[in-house]
């Protein structure tokens, strides 16, 4: 057995626009798309998207023990992901990222770590950190 690959799958709460961002923003491109899921490429990286649509939560302001929330695709799952995505050239990736204004912060930079990595922390447009990084030799 070997386990070859990973998808890191977001939740967002519209797909639609989430598509648009992560296109016009971040340099993917919508390899699959509809309502509810979408698949995101760039390069040899792939991101599913899901759609976090359930807003019931919302109006169950009483008894919540009666009437647990549990759906798995509430609204509130939007931007509580987050995934690590290898790259080559992470110091033109972050000139692309800051132009594009989709960094962590104002103040993010390329951070080197301890463990070999130089990473970079982005935010898609519902909040989900995606961390770019690049293996040191």
């Amino acid at each position: 057995m070997r386990f070859k690959n990973t998808i890191p799958a977001l939740p967002v709460v519209s797909i639609k626009k989430a598509v648009e961002f992560y296109k016009s923003k971040m340099g993917f491109h919508a390899r699959h798309q509809e309502d509810s899921f979408a698949i995101l490429v760039r390069g040899e990286v792939e991101i599913h998207l899901w759609q976090a649509c359930d807003k019931s939560w919302k109006y169950r302001s009483f008894a919540l023990f009666l009437r647990p929330i549990w759906s798995g695709a509430e609204t509130f799952l939007a931007g509580t992901a987050s995934c690590r995505v290898e790259v080559e050239g992470i110091d033109e990736l972050y000139l692309e990222y800051k132009a594009q204004g989709v960094l962590h912060s104002e103040d993010t930079v390329v951070e080197e770590q301890y463990w070999g990595h130089r990473d970079l922390a982005t935010l898609d447009l519902h909040g989900n950190l995606i961390t770019f990084y690049e293996i040191v030799s």
